[in-house]
Order: structure tokens, then sequence, then C-alpha cells
């Protein structure tokens, strides 16, 4: 596999919805489809297993929906970038899908193009949002949760060095130039940081990262 590609699994119960994703994405040579499930459980085992670079998760799904596979998939250590893709714009869904850890959050009548542009967007390392869930997101992120300065002190240099990365929309690859280590240590330092400082996704940790240094605290 060409390691400049981007690897993306796919999570829908939806045969017909997973073969057009896949269709979707094979036009782009830098993208590429390397793991589907039909369920949250097979979701979990895969994703550890493969470690892909992005998840798009439905949340709507039989047995275990998405929400609570996100939340296993974070609790179990997966530093993926994940983004929901759903039919469902409740202001609920959205702050639920975005709190237990999700990289962004679109619809599925998302115009195929820019479905496509907002897939590479999350690989970048960017937080991806239909617009019409964009201000739900925004009103929340203005009440982000308050944590401690000291927390930092907890950290190795090499971790705030990634946390201050991510603060910039950095990707894990991106990260990983800039530092000159490996894709994999990337994603290591991260699923540590965000264990000692218990929160649950990328955004949420640049988020806390942003203020800490609006504060100049950090």
């Amino acid at each position: 596999m060409d390691s400049k590609k981007s690897t993306i699994m796919l999570v829908d119960d939806h045969p017909l919805l997973r073969k057009g994703l896949k269709q979707l994405l094979a036009f782009e040579d830098d993208l590429d489809v390397i793991a589907e499930a039909s369920n949250g459980a097979d979701a979990l085992l895969i994703a550890e297993e493969q470690d892909p670079d992005l998840i798009i998760l439905d949340l709507h799904m039989q047995g275990m929906d998405g929400l609570e596979t996100l939340t296993k998939l974070r609790d179990a250590g997966v530093t993926s970038r994940i983004v929901m893709l759903t039919v469902s714009d409740s202001d609920e869904d959205v702050l639920a899908a975005i709190s237990q850890g999700a990289d962004g959050y679109l619809l599925k009548d998302t115009d195929p193009d820019q479905l496509l542009e907002q897939i590479k967007l999350a690989l970048s390392g960017k937080m991806v949002l239909s617009e019409a869930v964009t201000q739900v997101l925004a009103a929340a992120i203005r009440r982000p949760a308050v944590r401690p300065a000291s927390e930092l002190d907890s950290l190795t240099g090499r971790e705030v060095e990634i946390l201050q990365c991510i603060a910039k929309g950095m990707s894990n690859k991106v990260i990983a130039r800039e530092l000159d280590i490996s894709d994999g240590t990337v994603k290591v330092h991260v699923k540590h940081l965000l264990k000692k400082l218990g929160l649950r996704s990328r955004v949420e940790a640049a988020v806390w990262m942003v203020n800490q240094q609006s504060e100049g605290k950090a």
C-alpha cells in the first residue's frame, strides 16, 4: 500500500451506502478504504487492528449505535480521526457526538464533491461540520470545560510539543514530519496525552490548549 495514501474505514449498517462511499473515495488517488464494518462490535475490533487515519461512522445503526461505538472506540484508545455521517441534525446528537470524541459531524445529504472536501479536511486535522450543525457546536465551544493549567505539568516535553501542534490543526502525518518522528509514534503520544488530560478527542485537546495559550499559561 502506498504510504502516502490516507487510510479510511467505513462503518455503516447499509451496504449500499458503504458501496457508494467507497466508489466516491476511489476517485481520489490519495485516499484508500482499507476496511468496512456493518456494526459497532466489528468496527471496534477492526479499528484496533487496522488503525486507520479516518473512521467514517454512521450514527443510527442496529445493535450498538454510533454514539456507543464512538465511546467504546475512544475508551479503547483509538486515536483515528472519527467523523459521524448521519441523517440526524438534532442538537442533542451533534453535541453528544462531539463530546464523546468525534472530530466531525456531516449529514448524508451533503453534496458528493463537498463531502470529499470535508473528508480531506478531516484528514488534515480540521474539525468538519455540515453547515446545518455549525452553530450548535460553536455555541458549545464557547463554554469549554475548565481544566487547570497545572495539568500541563503532567505531560512530557514531547507531549507538550505535540499538543501545541494539535492546537494548530496539524494532522498526525504533518506533526510527524515537523518533529522528525514516525506517524505511529505521534499516535502513541496523542493517546497518552489525551489520557493524562482526561480528554476524549483531539478537538477537545486543541480547544483546551488554545484557551491556555490565550490566557498566557502555555
